[in-house]
């Protein structure tokens, strides 16, 4: 895949008709579905959303159409967690683990995220993006068109903001929406060994300064798990993330329930990801205040976790649910949302519906920009996936097949 683009009508209308939509518009029920709908664009933003029998005379007249022959058009998809910069991968600790190697036999072979965070270090931005882009380029090819990257393979100051350049420069040269996330306070290196404090004080705190001046991130993110940052450690994160006025995220009750998830919610987080020993409580406290529930199967799955989310308990308070493909190289080295999708509803028993709002509306809620994109309603950017399918449960049903038939990015057909 390439950066070039072609477009229909750059300096007019283009309507997509003959389709059938799946909105994803609040204002509507379920999926938002239009039956015989069209969708008019111009300059990049949807004109006209609704179906063709309510289609205005001039953009009829005006339109440069293109026939969609009945199929399906969904919003643009979003991956709202992924650590996909890194340097170097993980394939030789998972095979390991197959043979039977424990934890500490892989970390003193150099595995973990000290190898990623060597290879990380190493690597030059050109590197890093070399090995970047056939991973965006995979979840573009499935209807992506807004993705989230985090740092955190650097752990010091240089490193990190190596990684979130090459998260902006990934932009650049394909034609997607990244927003970054900051994640120095995603483990302690080597050699602040049992120094978190001193870690968050010499390098995280500092680390977000400069790419808060350098314009490199969007939100910060952090880790809060008895094996990474506690509560206490990450409230001074989000203070200083507070006195930047930049957003806040955190990973949340992983592996245990520390409350991370009501710390997150207490500052008006964006989103709380993982979730899996999240409890009422927790559950409340992020329908309460709005932070989205970003769920993660394919590190559930890759872990063989057998703690499930509470998504009774979601459900129950009104929470927001997304799903994200969390792709790193230790955890969830996945590449597809689709197969997310899928693994939300087969490990979590989400609904399609669930599984369509999760990876739309809901994960452009947990980055912010549900303003922008994540449903199709005039004065949106016109992202939109079209799909060689007869219904959308088809989108959360296969596995391993991609019926994608047209991606169009803020209007421009890829």
């Amino acid at each position: 895949m390439t950066n070039r683009n072609s477009t229909s009508a750059d300096n007019g209308i283009s309507l997509w008709r003959n389709a059938r939509l799946a909105t994803l518009d609040p204002s509507r029920n379920g999926l938002g579905i239009i039956e015989s709908g069209a969708i008019a664009v111009k300059d990049g933003r949807i004109v006209f959303v609704g179906s063709e029998s309510e289609l205005p005379s001039n953009l009829i007249a005006e339109a440069e159409a293109i026939d969609c022959e009945g199929r399906w058009i969904t919003p643009g998809l979003i991956d709202g967690h992924t650590h996909l910069v890194f340097g170097g991968n993980r394939a030789m600790e998972f095979e390991m683990r197959l043979n039977g190697a424990s934890y500490e036999e892989i970390a003193k072979a150099g595995g973990g995220i000290v190898s990623s965070v060597r290879d990380t270090r190493t690597k030059s931005e050109d590197e890093l993006v070399a090995e970047a882009l056939p991973r965006l380029d995979t979840l573009l090819a499935e209807g992506v068109s807004t993705i989230e990257i985090k740092s955190g393979y650097g752990l010091n100051i240089d490193t990190e903001l190596k990684m979130l350049r090459v998260a902006r420069r990934l932009e650049t040269l394909r034609p997607v929406r990244v927003l970054t996330s900051y994640l120095a306070a995603h483990a302690t290196p080597a050699e602040y060994k049992g120094r978190n404090a001193d870690y968050i004080a010499d390098v995280v705190l500092p680390g977000m300064e400069r790419a808060h001046h350098e314009k490199l991130v969007d939100a910060v993110d952090g880790f809060c798990e008895g094996i990474a940052f506690s509560v206490e450690e990450m409230r001074v994160v989000f203070d200083k993330a507070k006195a930047l006025g930049l957003p806040i995220k955190l990973h949340a009750e992983q592996l245990s329930n520390l409350h991370g998830a009501e710390l997150a919610a207490s500052y008006g987080a964006l989103s709380a990801d993982h979730l899996e020993y999240l409890d009422e409580a927790g559950a409340k406290a992020l329908a309460t205040s709005g932070t989205v529930a970003v769920l993660l199967p394919g590190a559930f799955y890759a872990l063989r976790e057998t703690k499930l989310p509470p998504m009774q308990a979601l459900r129950d308070t009104g929470a927001d649910i997304a799903l994200a493909t969390d792709c790193n190289p230790g955890t969830s080295p996945l590449t597809s949302l689709l197969l997310t999708m899928n693994m939300g509803a087969t490990l979590f028993r989400m609904t399609v519906d669930e599984c369509l709002t999760a990876t739309t509306r809901n994960a452009a809620k947990a980055l912010g920009i549900l303003a922008e994109t994540g449903t199709l309603e005039v004065g949106k950017a016109a992202d939109l996936a079209i799909w060689n399918i007869e219904r959308p449960a088809e989108l959360v049903y296969r596995i391993g097949f991609n019926p994608l038939h047209a991606r169009i990015f803020k209007g421009r057909t890829i």
